[in-house]
Order: C-alpha cells, then sequence, then structure tokens
C-alpha cells in the first residue's frame, strides 16, 4: 500500500512539474482590464497623463539631460593674480607706493601664496618695536599699578604683551628711574614689560591703501573630469582684453575688485565697512558641460557671495584681520615692523558636472517615466472607487471576491448532480429490450446525501443484467468486474 502511494505521489510530482514547464512556455497571462464610461474620471486621467508627458519629455529628459551619464567628480586647480598699484598718505604728507610684489614699500598680498584663496590688504596699523623695556599697554586693566608690589607676583594673562619686571612705571617712557616717578605727582602707573617696544596699540586709526578697487584679479581654474578623461580650462583662445562683464565680456576671467565686493554685498555701508574692517568673500565657478558637444562650448559661471556674518548683526570679533611682523638686526639690535592687516579674504569654490550620451542610462530614465504614468491611473482608481456616487458598484466589477468554501460546496454539489445523472442513465438502459439476459446481479450504489451541516453515505441495491453490466462498465470506471 505504501508503495502504490508513493508511486502515486511520485507520478503527481513529476505531472505537475511538467504542467509548469509547458504552462511557462506556452500560457500568456495578461491582467483583466474593466472599462468604465465615465467623462470626468477619463478628463481627469488625460490631465494627469498629459502634465506627467510634458514633465517627463520637458524637464527629465532635456532640461536635466535623462539621456546622458553624469560626472560631477570634478578634480580642480586654481591660481590667482592681483595686480595693481595703491597708495598711503602718512601723517609728514609723505605718499608711499603699495603694490603687490613687495618691491615698492609695501606689500598688500599676504602671504604671497595660499591654496584656493587669496587675501587683499586694504588698510592697516603698523608699529615700529624693538626689543627693550617699557610700559604696558593701557588697554590691559590688571596693569594699573600705584607701586611695585602692584606689578609682582601676578599670575599669568593671555593679554599681556611681555614678561613684567615688577616695576610700576609712571610714565609712557621706560628710562626713567624710580626716583624720578617717586617725585612725580602721578598717583597711578602701568606695570613694566620686557619684550617688543613700544607695544602696539590697535585702537588708532589705520592708514587706509587708496585705488584698492581698482585692482584686478586673475582667476586660473583648470578642470578634469576623470569618468570622461576630458580636460579643460577656462581661458578662451580668443580672449579680448580687459576685465570681466557679465553682458559684453564673461569669458574673460579677470575681476575688478569694486566688482567682486558688490555682487558680494548690495549695502553700500557694509561695503565701506568691509573695506574698513575687513571681509570673507566666497568666489564660486560652477562647471555644467555638455559632452556631446564641443569641450570648447562649455564655460563657466561665476558667483561671488560674503561668508562673514554683516556687521549690523555681529558685534563680536567682526570683519576679518590678522598680523604678520618683519623682523631684521641693526647694531645689535633686534628690531621689527608689527602690521595688523585688514582686508577682504577671497576664498575660491569649484564645482560642477559633465554628462554624455548613455543608451544604458537612457534605457533606465525612460522605464522610470513609463512608471510614472502608472500614478495618473493609481489616483484615478482611488477616486473612482472611494470618492464617487457609483464607487461600491464599480468594486464589484473591479475586485473579484474568492470564497474556499463555498467554491468547495459548489464543487461537491456538481459531482452530486453528474452521480445523479449516471444513475438515470443507468435505468434507462434496464428498460431498454435486450435479446439476451444473463442472470441478475446485485451491486451497491454508493450516493451522498446532504443537509446544511451532515454528510451521510449510504447503499441503494440495484437489480442489472450482467450483460447491461459489462456494456457500462466503461462509463462508471469498472473493469473486469465479471470476470
Amino acid at each position: 500500500m505504501d508503495t502504490v502511494s508513493s508511486n502515486n505521489r511520485r507520478f503527481s510530482i513529476s505531472t505537475f512539474m511538467k504542467d509548469l514547464f509547458f504552462g511557462f512556455v506556452t500560457e500568456y497571462e495578461t491582467p483583466k482590464i474593466v472599462t468604465i464610461h465615465s467623462y470626468k474620471i477619463t478628463t481627469l486621467l488625460r490631465i494627469m497623463q498629459i502634465g506627467l508627458l510634458l514633465y517627463s519629455i520637458v524637464y527629465l529628459f532635456f532640461y536635466e539631460k535623462g539621456y546622458q551619464k553624469q560626472d560631477s567628480s570634478i578634480i580642480s586647480s586654481v591660481t590667482l593674480k592681483v595686480k595693481g598699484i595703491g597708495y598711503i598718505h602718512t601723517g609728514n604728507n609723505e605718499t608711499f607706493i603699495v603694490d603687490g610684489t613687495g618691491m615698492l614699500v609695501y606689500n598688500y598680498i599676504v602671504p604671497p601664496s595660499e591654496n584656493n584663496a587669496i587675501f587683499i590688504m586694504t588698510n592697516f596699523i603698523q608699529t615700529d618695536q624693538v626689543r627693550s623695556k617699557c610700559a604696558e599697554s593701557v588697554t590691559v586693566s590688571q596693569a594699573i599699578c600705584t607701586e611695585d608690589i602692584n606689578c609682582q607676583n601676578k599670575p599669568y594673562m593671555a593679554n599681556v604683551n611681555g614678561r613684567w619686571t615688577g616695576r610700576c612705571l609712571f610714565s609712557s617712557k621706560g628710562n626713567i628711574s624710580n626716583e624720578t616717578n617717586n617725585a612725580t605727582n602721578q598717583t597711578t602707573g602701568l606695570c613694566e614689560i620686557q619684550g617688543w617696544c613700544p607695544v602696539e596699540d590697535d585702537h588708532q586709526e589705520t592708514t587706509s591703501i587708496n585705488e584698492v578697487l581698482n585692482f584686478t584679479i586673475f582667476i586660473k581654474n583648470f578642470v578634469e573630469f576623470p569618468a570622461f578623461n576630458v580636460k579643460h580650462k577656462n581661458m578662451v583662445e580668443n580672449l579680448k582684453p580687459g576685465v570681466y562683464d557679465p553682458i559684453n565680456n564673461k569669458d574673460c576671467p579677470i575681476f575688478r575688485l569694486d566688482y567682486i565686493l558688490n555682487e558680494a554685498e548690495k549695502n553700500r555701508t557694509e561695503r565701506e565697512l568691509m573695506l574698513r574692517s575687513g571681509a570673507v568673500i566666497r568666489a564660486k565657478i560652477d562647471w555644467d558641460c555638455n559632452l556631446d558637444r564641443s569641450i570648447k562650448l562649455c564655460k563657466p559661471v561665476y558667483s561671488f557671495a560674503r561668508l562673514d556674518t554683516p556687521f549690523a548683526e555681529e558685534t563680536f570679533s567682526i570683519g576679518f584681520n590678522f598680523r604678520f611682523a618683519s623682523h631684521w638686526k641693526h647694531h645689535k639690535k633686534y628690531l621689527r615692523s608689527l602690521t595688523k592687516a585688514y582686508g577682504l579674504r577671497l576664498i575660491i569654490c569649484v564645482s560642477g558636472k559633465a554628462g554624455k550620451f548613455d543608451f544604458i542610462t537612457l534605457t533606465l530614465n525612460t522605464g522610470s517615466i513609463v512608471g510614472i504614468f502608472g500614478l495618473a491611473t493609481f489616483v484615478c482608481d482611488i477616486i473612482l472607487l472611494n470618492l464617487t456616487k457609483k464607487a461600491s458598484l464599480y468594486r464589484d466589477f473591479v475586485f473579484q471576491r474568492v470564497e474556499i468554501e463555498r467554491m468547495r460546496s459548489n464543487s461537491v454539489s456538481q459531482k452530486i448532480q453528474d452521480h445523479d445523472e449516471t444513475v438515470a442513465t443507468i435505468y434507462e438502459n434496464i428498460n431498454t429490450n435486450e435479446p439476451t439476459l444473463s442472470s441478475p446481479i446485485w451491486i451497491a450504489e454508493p450516493f451522498v446525501r446532504f443537509s446544511e451541516r451532515t454528510c451521510t453515505t449510504t447503499s441503494t441495491p440495484t437489480l442489472i443484467h450482467s450483460n447491461q453490466l459489462l456494456r457500462l462498465q466503461p462509463s462508471l470506471g469498472l473493469t473486469n468486474i465479471m470476470k
């Protein structure tokens, strides 16, 4: 019995696999389509489809170049050159020339070279100093004293300008003695330091560099897009002489400082404060190259913006400044010229992308666009099946509900009906005239009686002659029963 069951099971599995294979090869499946006549829903669907079509073709394909492979991993190198001659006026009605090389007394480019940045000094405070002893700065409140003991055993302070000697000076000159100090009528003084003298006074009026707005900055930019092995630069072959102009000469990478300042800050008062106290400006070079055309047609777009906080919004540490010094030795004395520089720090930022036609990218984006069209049908289905007056009626046509128990009951009922028809056929054959009748044979006829909840099986005897039974064997599924 187990062998027969195992054989039937193997046969069923092989039949299933065979049917599955032939079905996969020969059967084509398509979703059920329900056609609904509704002017409102149809109009809404067409409007959405037209809108999605225009969005896909105009924006995704043409504006965003959906048919191109994009590369935004740009490699960039920037060099900067500043040219211009400025001048300053001194207190003795003297004029000094300021240039970008430092060969004409003063240098406005400090330091001479930076990485993707440049500093242009617009005004400064210069203090000539020598290594000696002198009074501390009046801005250091802890340095105010009335006697020497006030300047001794002081803790370390970050704002001092040198090492305190322990003496209290009642004069700004450091070469007077204590006896002289005691003879004066002054009651308060400043502690003496040993260091660079005299100390810097950065509250005095700064020295401005005139004609600084007429300085020109040459921005030379080299870029590479490694995905396409393409190199380019921002200098065209037929470069016109002059400076950058957004209308007449936008290919020229030479900019006047006045133009950069006006683009970075629109407020005139803020621009004046930027020149006086310094500021930080961002210069952005943006590339967008279409490599389906000649690389010579790819030109960058320049923009300038201010990075530091406006003076109207900031009260602490405004502007941009730093100090630098020039040292030398004369007659065994160490001297230096300390300069506190205010100016504009220009930081260069380069970004960009390049695109070239790619069949795989085109195929993927086309598939995405086709999928977008399903959004219109999805929205219309939600409206049709949930928000319309006949939503329940539409759902009956669109959705098919499957109940397993009811399907089983219908299948059993169909089998009973087929069984009854077979029995009726047998009785009709019994009543027909047969030339020779053999001895009758009693067989048990199984049938099933169904109620709503119970199922019973009984047997009813039926009289059938052997000749008729032989004729009905195939229809009853019997073989060799008379043998």
